[in-house]
């Protein structure tokens, strides 16, 4: 792969230099970032779960606020990877000016890394394919069983609903600025984002390859994939970039929500300090003369009773995790600098902390917060509620969607609900089904009701649940 390729500028849709007040100066990747900023899909990430599903604080972070940090993340972490590679000269087309625009496009991409995700956080998406598991078995068209009449492709498409595919789907269709585009973003940032380049047949959990470990596009978007990989050059590899981001949404996630845990009432100082000396008693990998978790969660509680802090358990907790995410980003810097060759040649297959120190933090950070806050009964009970809604919804909307545009009589209740589908979703619909078969129309029809369901906020999906339900 090729810097020069992978970091193209050019976008679906070419629009013309406007002559008034002379010329755009911008550059095409800072282009993306207003166009995010300013979108309506970026704003509805404020009332989207990131770990607490229907938490009333305002402290716990939600989507919005965590792809901001993973947006400042990737920045700082490319900003790190440039300058150790230009020191390094380990490759010649890697100039400033590829340092500079690499940066750009990860502060984009993690701003939109998670903007196709459903409801109530990862556990959204995870009732939207149990849904389909249960109940895609049951659903018929007029004689038909609608399982028998979709493609194995379009029924794991269901089965794996993933929203790092969503995401891709909203941004380049769904999301309307002016015509069928979507944000009609550069491709090298839609190649970015892509963090599975593979279908929903080709995917693996248990495979060695991380490329694999999910799917990355719905059948519904595999022109738009096809378009992306011959933009960029990837032909079916990762894009350097997206390991980049991915350690800066791991670097994000694990400090925060231990955090959050913490502000929750799930972990205390007393837990994380024992978690992390019983790690230490198993001859913990990470910890090395420049760095011991352990003894910098200690040492910043030292500091906040020597200042007299009134909540030191919490300052410490705060501090150690700013000083973890510095540590994470210089592990995430060697781990790409030094598979470079490997990265660039599309044959890595393991995250940017594979194999240095900071493995083994970022499993126990994610071990320390499974285990205190994830399995919690809180959690659980905030999840089972969540469920309940989104397998409420599925089954209303998909009923009336099966049947929506095909000349029968949907009846009065799945008529109405029909009408709730934002406009610009069905209009994507009609240019999608246009000139399709019956059961490809079909597909698109169920895709239309994950795309209404992925398109809602928390609240929306709650006080759409309750107004179905008549709980005024």
């Amino acid at each position: 792969m090729e810097w020069s390729q992978l970091l193209c500028p050019r976008r679906r849709k070419m629009y013309p230099q406007s002559s008034l007040g002379g010329r755009d100066m911008r550059t095409e990747y800072e282009k993306d970032y207003q166009k995010i900023i300013g979108s309506a899909s970026f704003r509805r990430l404020q009332d989207k779960t990131q770990v607490f599903p229907l938490d009333k604080s305002d402290f716990i972070r939600t989507r919005l606020t965590h792809s901001l940090e993973v947006s400042s993340f990737a920045r700082s972490l490319g900003q790190n990877i440039g300058k150790n590679l230009l020191a390094a000269k380990k490759d010649p087309a890697f100039t400033w000016r590829v340092a500079d625009d690499m940066c750009d496009v990860l502060q984009c991409a993690g701003l939109i890394h998670d903007i196709g995700n459903p409801p109530f956080g990862h556990f959204g998406e995870t009732a939207i394919r149990q849904w389909f598991r249960d109940h895609l078995s049951e659903l018929t068209f007029y004689d038909r069983k609608v399982e028998d009449m979709l493609s194995e492709q379009m029924k794991q498409d269901f089965y794996q609903f993933e929203g790092n595919a969503q995401a891709l789907r909203l941004i380049s269709k769904l999301h309307f600025f002016s015509d069928e585009y979507g944000m009609n973003l550069t491709y090298a940032l839609l190649s970015t984002i892509l963090k599975y380049p593979i279908s929903s047949l080709e995917s693996d959990p248990a495979s060695e390859d991380i490329k694999k470990k999910k799917m990355g596009y719905f059948y519904a978007d595999r022109d738009v994939f096809d378009e992306i990989q011959e933009a960029v050059g990837t032909n079916g590899c990762r894009n350097p970039m997206t390991f980049i981001l991915e350690a800066a949404d791991d670097i994000a996630y694990r400090t925060a929500d231990i955090e959050d845990a913490v502000k929750k009432g799930c972990i205390s100082y007393g837990m994380l300090e024992r978690e992390l000396r019983n790690l230490n008693k198993q001859n913990a990998v990470w910890v090395t003369k420049y760095f011991d978790p352990l003894e910098e969660l200690q040492y910043q509680y030292q500091k906040a009773l020597e200042r007299d802090y009134g909540n030191p358990e919490f300052y410490a907790i705060q501090n150690w995790a700013l000083n973890v995410q510095g540590y994470m980003i210089k592990c995430a810097t060697y781990g790409f600098v030094t598979n470079y060759d490997a990265i660039m040649e599309g044959s890595y297959g393991y995250d940017l902390f594979h194999a240095t120190y900071g493995e083994g933090l970022m499993e126990a950070m994610g071990a320390i917060a499974y285990r205190n806050a994830f399995i919690s009964e809180p959690i659980y009970k905030l999840e089972i509620a969540a469920g309940h809604m989104l397998e409420f919804l599925l089954d209303k909307f998909v009923k009336a969607a099966i049947y929506f545009d095909t000349g029968k009589d949907l009846g009065t209740i799945d008529e109405k609900l029909v009408t709730l589908i934002s406009e610009n979703y069905l209009q994507r619909y009609y240019a999608e089904s246009a000139g399709k078969s019956e059961e490809e129309k079909l597909y698109l029809r169920i895709l239309l009701v994950t795309d209404l369901i992925c398109g809602m906020t928390d609240s929306y999906a709650k006080g759409l649940y309750q107004e179905l339900n008549g709980i005024l």
